[in-house]
């Protein structure tokens, strides 16, 4: 009997590398498993697949619906491409043509034709399974008939979702997944992300060789810098990158416990090193300063930097007595700073988070932890990165639950709404563009998803 998995995450071809004290991720929850397809009777899997997605959307309907109709017949559809009709390498759609055939390795994942021959020596035809890291050859690989048979299966209802789902009513604020680019090989555990205020181009941090990688809006590689290395301009272990409104990227370094800042082309311009223990956040104010959480510090720091000069004019410290701060974000509309804070656990496993909001002038003006959450929310909340929308909502990532939520605003703590809740593996950082879309950079999946609204 056929059995199908799925999984978004990869293990990078280096195996397991060793952080710095106190760098330790917490993934809170399960982790998902990588799609898995064992040699069998196509007919009775692509059989029991269907029985298992109607099954599931018999679940989510709760009884209100068929799942051959409406609403519950769009998320199922929107669930199989997400979880099963996508190559999990290069995030596009398994199909008949002959790149996008989904193709069974020998270990039972799935990857399309084309990212094989990618994979693949051009030689020797030698490649390493991207999820489990197992040898084969590019000629061992064959068709995967039930995804194949799924794809026969669905097809009419994945002609005709689209036009559907729009002329499905849909409330204010809604969003869905329109686009998404990165994925492994181009991203390696990424960390951070961030937008050029100009140029619109989005920035990345994360375990590459080079360390810094810029894409344009379109999700193409446009430039990467930032070598990984030990001399004083390289970048050891990033974790946060911004993008000050003269295009220089600012990235804070826990490798060496630094903050580094780069032209917007790569060349180094500063390096502040000796005066935090361990940079974490990073966000650029209004005003082309930056702000910086120090998480062994309990502080957050506001830095005067002449950008072009490559000079620190000012340190001042805005908070003191916080408790292991890490993400940091600044609301342009109203000036506020929220801070994640992540109190060290006093039990293996608990984990615990809390969002603090100031105002321009330092005052406290909201907080709520997963505590005060759970009274609102049925399941345990894990906040992971923090920004601010257009109009001054505090949006917070969610990695216990992979979705996206608006606190709403600070005075106003908590109008808890889950604005994403589908597609997403674990959520690490946030940022909005000027034309209001959402960009969630998702660690496990090694990639930017872009989120819109759709409105009815």
């Amino acid at each position: 009997m056929s059995t199908i998995r799925k999984d978004c995450r990869a293990r990078p071809p280096g195996g397991s590398r060793s952080r710095p004290s106190g760098l330790q991720r917490s993934t809170s929850g399960p982790a998902p498993r990588p799609v898995t397809v064992t040699k069998g009777s196509a007919g009775a899997a692509s059989g029991r697949v269907g029985w298992r997605l109607k099954r599931s959307a018999q679940g989510r309907a709760m009884g209100a619906e068929a799942p051959g109709s409406g609403p519950a017949l769009r998320e199922l559809v929107r669930e199989a491409e997400i979880s099963l009709l996508e190559c999990k390498v290069c995030f596009e759609r398994f199909g008949h043509r002959q790149q996008r055939r989904p193709r069974n390795l020998p270990c039972g994942h799935v990857v399309c034709l084309a990212c094989v021959a990618a994979l693949a020596h051009p030689r020797t035809l030698a490649l390493e399974c991207p999820f489990c890291r197992r040898a084969c050859r590019g000629c061992d690989t064959s068709d995967c008939l039930p995804v194949l048979h799924l794809l026969e299966l669905l097809g009419s209802a994945l002609r005709t979702a689209p036009a559907a789902h729009c002329a499905a009513p849909c409330g204010p604020g809604a969003l869905t997944c329109h686009h998404t680019f990165g994925g492994w090989g181009t991203l390696v555990n990424p960390t951070g992300l961030a937008l050029c205020p100009k140029t619109g181009r989005v920035v990345v941090v994360h375990d590459g060789r080079r360390r810094v990688k810029i894409f344009d809006s379109g999700g193409g590689c446009a430039h990467q810098f930032g070598e990984k290395g030990d001399a004083a301009q390289d970048i050891r272990y990033p974790l946060d990158v911004t993008v000050t409104n003269d295009c220089h990227v600012v990235v804070t370094d826990a490798g060496d416990r630094s903050i580094k800042v780069f032209d917007f082309f790569g060349q180094i311009k500063l390096v502040i090193g000796g005066q935090f223990s361990l940079p974490w956040g990073v966000e650029t104010t209004p005003q082309n300063g930056v702000v910086v959480t120090d998480a062994e510090a309990g502080s957050l720091h506001l830095l005067e930097v002449d950008f072009p000069e490559g000079v620190l004019r000012r340190t001042e410290r805005l908070q003191a007595h916080l408790c292991n701060p890490r993400g940091v974000a600044v609301s342009w509309l109203t000036g506020a700073i929220a801070v994640l804070e992540r109190p060290l656990a006093l039990e293996p496993g608990a984990c615990s988070t809390t969002v603090k909001v100031f105002n321009a002038t330092m005052q406290l003006i909201g907080q709520v932890d997963t505590f005060g959450l759970s009274l609102f929310f049925p399941s345990k909340i894990t906040a992971s990165a923090v920004t601010f929308d257009h109009q001054g909502n505090v949006i917070v990532a969610d990695t216990s639950s992979q979705a996206v939520l608006c606190l709403g605003k600070p005075e106003e703590f908590p109008v808890l709404k889950p604005i994403i809740t589908h597609g997403l593996s674990h959520p690490v950082a946030l940022t909005f563009t000027k034309e209001n879309a959402l960009l969630v950079l998702d660690s496990a999946a090694h990639s930017i998803k872009v989120y819109k609204v759709d409105w009815a």
